[in-house]
């Protein structure tokens, strides 16, 4: 999942890190009343009207339920101040804990895939479901659509990719429901394989979902740069600089929803050696006004002599 996700993701969010905090706890806890009705709801009605479907579909839930802690957690750690141990911050808690969330869904879709397969191999014991059981399915994907378009909303507003990863995840339940639904209708018209298909399909969508966040957030773990799109924006930023002649090497690493960049800027070779560090802190203040920077180091060349000093980096070995 990709910053491009949020809108105008190359300007730096207005909000302190404390306002993000406070919007990413409210918008959970939302999500955490809102799938412990569901969770609850579905997996007992599901038992009573003998829907696996339905079982399936609040186990997803049940998932989520775990998944907005993970990201309870992450929140209320990742805004820690900077420490001796932690110079740059503890940004990327909210990387750790999207990889979390992506094991936890590729392991909760695994389950699924496992259990609708192994009722597949006796057709005979698959029951009728009843009626309420499609019901609930129902209000299922009008309170899952919802929640995601909340929690999409608050996670937009505060740039925070890892709540985008959540409200997706609900939307993810707002098509399983519908595919239990789906799987319902045709139990109660009289083809009962179509149930557990139904939580077959659920198990799959889980799994990948899951497969997709926990990949996603391994990369961002590994110091993944930004896209280019994003690189090309920061070097506009360091070019448009008074003083500043040129730009070359710069080098990002996502740090959470946050960056950590390096960059060589080339100034005019006969000024002093303080002139050039004032163009460089006038150069990074206006990258962290304007970007998600964290921080930018800078080294200052001489103006169309640019050093060797670093090996640049092929497309190849990208």
């Amino acid at each position: 999942m990709n910053f491009t996700d949020l809108d105008d993701a190359s300007e730096h969010s207005t909000h302190t890190p404390a306002e993000r905090s406070v919007a990413a706890s409210r918008s959970t806890w939302v999500s955490v009343g809102v799938n412990v009705v569901l969770s609850t709801t579905q997996i007992v009605v599901g038992v009573l009207a003998k829907s696996q479907g339905l079982i399936a579909d609040g186990i997803h839930s049940l998932s989520d339920l775990v998944a907005d802690f993970v990201v309870l957690f992450a929140g209320h750690h990742g805004q820690k101040d900077a420490d001796t141990d932690h110079p740059y911050g503890h940004y990327r808690f909210e990387t750790a804990a999207s990889l979390v969330l992506g094991v936890i869904l590729l392991a909760v879709g695994l389950g699924m895939v496992w259990s609708a397969f192994v009722k597949l191999q006796t057709p005979d014991t698959i029951p009728t479901a009843h009626a309420t059981a499609l019901w609930v399915a129902l209000a299922a994907i009008v309170s899952k659509e919802l929640l995601f378009r909340y929690m999409l909303r608050v996670a937009k507003a505060v740039k925070s990719s890892m709540l985008v990863a959540n409200a997706w995840h609900a939307r993810s339940d707002a098509a399983s429901s519908l595919v239990v639904s789906i799987g319902l209708i045709g139990n109660m018209a009289g083809y009962p394989l179509l149930d557990p298909i139904a939580a077959l399909i659920v198990g799959f969508m889980v799994g990948k979902m899951g497969w997709g966040f926990g990949w996603d957030a391994l990369h961002d773990l590994m110091d993944r740069a930004v896209d280019e799109e994003e690189v090309q924006a920061i070097r506009k930023t360091l070019v448009s600089a008074p003083g500043v002649a040129g730009v070359h090497d710069i080098r990002t690493r996502k740090m959470g929803d946050m960056i950590v960049v390096d960059a060589h800027i080339e100034v005019d070779a006969n000024i002093t050696v303080e002139a050039g560090h004032n163009i460089a802190v006038a150069a990074r203040q206006a990258v962290l006004q304007r970007h998600r920077v964290l921080n930018l180091m800078t080294h200052v060349d001489p103006a169309h002599r640019p050093d060797l000093d670093h090996a640049r980096v092929t497309p190849e070995a990208q």
